[in-house]
């Protein structure tokens, strides 16, 4: 004789919520369509489940064994009768997954498993209507390193779907109407029915012909065919913001492609790549530059004209100053927030006339 229990790895005195709870968990495992399944083992886990979680059906098992598998082989009883299957869907319930109907019989409230194999059903049902978001686009822009630190505006070329000119995303020709899908009769969703081993298993899915929408065009329009949008070259302005940093990418809601069916437009994303500059470097908010000085005026100290990304400033060197010694100018950086840090560096000369030569000599001399 079978033994169910032995099946289902629990015990004779299990409770209903014991059974109900090892039959979840087996069926999760070795459901065919998943990885690892195992379509027999899942065909004697049922059985075993279908048997014993009925309390008078379990009473048979218990007291009748192996004629009870006869009357079972005879006919009398199916054992995965998807008609007597109300005690199998209480047990597979834990929310309203809807959707699905087994050889005729609705059983709306499904739990996970199916739900998890087959899609669930969620996101169709009377009523509901397909969403043709328009694509996002992505577009690489290499700007120049000011252009970066104050803001720019740009002009972009690109190949979109645009909503159409003609019907302006109703798909309509000009003068005809809307009227209801003869396939869907206005509901937006058809059934299917798939066989498989379990039974014949229905399903929901957005209607081919009106796409969900439960309506159709009288005439499409001829110009876009009935997509309510075309694809062409666009002209597009944007605006950069000041500040922006290498590789950041900044969003244009609204500027992407126009959906289907008068879906709504896709956004814009723009990559920004950003050109060195010979001069300047910048980390964060602040600018870092360098700047040469001859030997004298490291020695004696001098006043200079630094470069700035705002003009020309006077920069004080005192005397004594060394290479690589660093200087503070504030409120020089990105947009007046950062500072801008200048690294000094001396400039030795490659050739020396012969009077320079003679000054260098006297001034080693001095120990200089």
């Amino acid at each position: 004789m079978t033994d169910y229990y032995k099946i289902l790895g629990i015990d004779k005195n299990a409770s209903s919520a014991e059974i109900k709870q090892a039959f979840r968990k087996l069926a999760h495992k070795y459901h065919p369509d998943k990885a690892g399944g195992d379509a027999q083992k899942f065909k004697e886990i049922n059985a075993a489940y279908q048997a014993i979680s009925d309390p008078e059906k379990r009473k048979m098992y218990d007291q009748y064994g192996s004629k009870f598998e006869q009357a079972q082989a005879q006919g009398n009883y199916k054992g995965f009768d998807f008609n007597d299957f109300a005690s199998y869907a209480d047990a597979m319930k834990e929310e309203d997954q809807g959707g699905f109907s087994f050889n005729g019989s609705d059983f709306g409230g499904l739990g996970d498993i199916f739900g998890d194999l087959f899609g669930g059903g969620r996101g169709f049902g009377r009523g509901t209507r397909s969403v043709y978001q328009g694509r996002d686009i992505q577009v690489r822009l290499v700007i120049e390193f000011k252009e970066a630190i104050f803001g720019v505006e740009k002009e972009l070329r690109f190949e979109r779907y645009v909503k159409c000119p003609k019907c302006k995303g109703t798909c309509l020709e000009p003068g005809s109407k809307m009227v209801v899908c003869p396939s869907c009769q206005g509901r937006g969703e058809t059934i299917q029915t798939q066989s498989t081993f379990l039974g014949n298993i229905r399903t929901r899915v957005v209607c081919p012909e009106c796409h969900g929408q439960g309506n159709i065009p009288e005439k499409k329009c001829r110009y876009c065919h009935g997509q309510g949008r075309v694809k062409e070259f666009s002209k597009i302005k944007i605006k950069i913001p000041a500040g922006i940093r290498n590789g950041q990418i900044v969003r244009f809601s609204g500027h992407g492609e126009a959906g289907k069916l008068g879906g709504a437009q896709g956004d814009l994303h723009v990559i920004v790549v950003i050109r060195p500059d010979s001069f300047f470097q910048r980390q964060g908010n602040d600018i870092f530059s360098e700047q040469e000085v001859s030997i004298s005026q490291a020695v004696l100290g001098d006043k200079i004209k630094i470069k700035t990304l705002y003009g020309e400033v006077n920069l004080k060197i005192p005397s004594g100053t060394q290479s690589g010694q660093e200087f503070l100018l504030r409120g020089k950086g990105v947009a007046k927030k950062g500072n801008q840090i200048v690294k000094i560096k001396l400039k030795i000369p490659k050739r020396l006339n012969s009077q320079q030569k003679n000054l260098l000599e006297k001034l080693s001399q001095e120990g200089l």
